[in-house]
């Protein structure tokens, strides 16, 4: 089984990122899949979240009306659009995977190991 995230990279206050998430060894279009990120001496993050067929989706507060979801299950990638994005967001950050889809419960989770499956995460940093 592998998460393989990619697009992290440096960017200006305001800035836009795409990030990717490429899967294999398991069936993904059965699997949830979650954009979580980890700031430095910080806890885990819950991002966005969506369900196995891409029409339920979720998103933290922070940064719902900014950030988008969306999943290609012909490809078994996922992806987060980021925009305007804040300095306080610098983070690295990781996709997951679940079996069952836990809506905003995610937001409870504390650790990478709750979830299924998951990535090495790409780093995303955004300074002036």
């Amino acid at each position: 089984v592998q998460l393989v995230e990619s697009g992290g990279d440096w960017v200006q206050p305001g800035g836009s990122l795409r990030l990717s998430c490429a899967a294999s060894g398991f069936t993904f279009d059965s699997y949830a899949i979650i954009w979580v990120r980890q700031a430095p001496g910080k806890g885990l993050d819950w991002v966005s979240s969506i369900a196995t067929g891409g029409f339920v989706t979720d998103y933290a507060d922070s940064v719902k009306d900014r950030f988008t979801i969306s999943r290609d299950n012909s490809e078994n990638t996922a992806y987060l659009q980021m925009t305007m994005l804040e300095p306080d967001e610098t983070a690295r950050y990781y996709c997951a995977a679940t079996k069952i889809y836990h809506f905003h419960a995610y937001a409870r989770f504390t650790s990478l190991q709750e979830f299924d499956f998951w990535g090495q995460g790409t780093q995303v940093t955004v300074s002036s």
